[in-house]
């Protein structure tokens, strides 16, 4: 399987499109085996995320583990060592099952199966998107069903379209599949009170937190948003002597003197909406490219995909229920009130309350996951953002890179330290959950 970057993915899009997400032109894979339709979807998914304005992280975390369990349900029914996760999803009733006295082509139904679930998580992308869904549809159809019998492509193609019209189904009742005003409620009381979140910004929309309800979607593996609780932050205090005061203190002390590095940290680890994959799709990226490098085969891809959706999407329940318990507000509302008017961070302070980080709690997630797939002490170079002009890093383990993109926060002087420490500990619980789940026999 050829390693495609970021940029080179999406030019292959466009250049069948003939759309311009990117300029320049590179010939599509030819997708010889599944594997590489897999690759091909998912890159193209990332792309999809980075332009469809209503990806927000929470809303992208969701694609992510639809995607994921599609991929791994189409592998998984024509494969007797994989156990398939209806029943043991929350509300995913046993999907379609394939006739066994009957033949199917593996990339066929794979492709149809991935083709139609991204279809109808991105159907409100824009024209460009579009025609890029398009594209990749007609032209991975095409090689999937290269000398494949006509009757086994109409067949494979049926079953794989009638799986993921399953779970398309599922996902219509799970309280986020419609996303309005970008995310932002028309409506919403805010708590009274110093402790609690007010805006940051002036952004007209953004007078109202991001996504309020998130918490009380349906979970994956969990058993509800407020599964893998924890305990409150410090209380809120203006007392030099006090947690709280002290947290603040460090935020300013760490942003008076970030090194060059801890600023590359904040940045890597950002990724932003509309300008990035988002944080799930960071540790998506992330088991893209070690996929990549190791040729790890399909049945293993397809468990790790599925595994690492529903532990970032979980993440995201969980730790919006949590933010929206506890309404914490952000050191830079805090900072400004008691030390100084004019202090400002070295991030955008996101648009909803502070606590726990969301981004340790999907990272300490998809640790879980990935150690539980790949092992300790598992050596990977991150270049998710190579194309954004962002050197690759390296890390020794997942559990370093998960550190690593909570302490971001902090250096970037959007999070307390306990938002960050603790969030690590609830991905810690989200992904043990995940994990826990039956995916091979035996």
């Amino acid at each position: 399987m050829q390693v495609f970057s970021r940029r080179q993915a999406i030019t292959t899009i466009s250049a069948a499109a003939g759309v311009a997400f990117t300029t320049g032109s590179f010939a599509l894979t030819t997708p010889q085996v599944p594997g590489e339709i897999l690759h091909n979807w998912y890159r193209l998914v990332l792309e999809l995320v980075r332009h469809t304005a209503t990806f927000s992280p929470p809303v992208a975390s969701r694609a992510f583990a639809y995607i994921g369990i599609t991929a791994y349900e189409s592998v998984a029914s024509g494969d007797t060592g994989l156990v398939t996760l209806a029943g043991q999803l929350n509300g995913l009733k046993p999907l379609p099952s394939r006739d066994t006295a009957l033949i199917y082509d593996e990339a066929v139904v794979l492709h149809a199966a991935l083709a139609h679930v991204v279809a109808g998580l991105f159907a409100n992308t824009g024209p460009t998107g579009q025609r890029a869904l398009a594209a990749m549809t007609a032209s991975l159809k095409e090689k999937a069903a290269k000398a494949v019998p006509q009757d086994t492509v109409a067949r494979s193609e049926g079953f794989g379209v009638a799986l993921s019209s399953h779970i398309l189904d599922w996902a219509q009742s799970d309280g986020g599949a419609v996303i309005e005003n970008m995310g932002f409620p028309y409506q919403y009381a805010l708590t009274e009170g110093p402790a609690h979140w007010v805006p940051t910004n002036l952004n007209r929309q953004q007078q109202l937190p991001l996504l309020p309800d998130w918490g009380n979607n349906r979970t994956f593996a969990l058993q509800s948003g407020a599964d893998c609780a924890l305990p409150p932050p410090p209380d809120y205090s203006e007392d030099p002597a006090s947690a709280f005061y002290l947290e603040a203190s460090e935020v300013m002390a760490i942003r008076k003197n970030l090194t060059d590095d801890q600023k590359q940290i904040a940045r890597f680890w950002s990724d932003d909406p509309m300008l990035s994959p988002t944080p799930p799709g960071h540790w998506i990226s992330i088991a893209m490219q070690i996929i990549q490098r190791d040729a790890v085969p399909l049945d293993r891809s397809v468990e790790v995909l599925a595994l690492l959706g529903i532990a970032v999407a979980d993440a995201f329940i969980a730790c919006w229920s949590a933010k929206f318990d506890h309404d914490l507000l952000r050191p830079l509302t805090y900072i400004r009130r008691v030390f100084d008017k004019k202090w400002e961070a070295l991030l955008i302070t996101p648009p909803f309350p502070e606590y726990p980080s969301g981004h340790s709690t999907q990272s300490g997630a998809a640790a879980m996951v990935l150690t539980h797939v790949f092992g300790e002490n598992f050596a990977f170079s991150d270049a998710t953002h190579v194309d954004d002009g962002m050197a690759a890093r390296e890390f020794r383990s997942f559990w370093l890179a998960a550190e690593e993109a909570g302490i971001s926060r902090l250096y970037g002087g959007i999070h307390f330290r306990a938002a960050v420490e603790r969030g690590l500990d609830q991905g810690r619980c989200i992904g043990a959950k995940v994990t826990a789940l039956q995916t091979r026999v035996g």
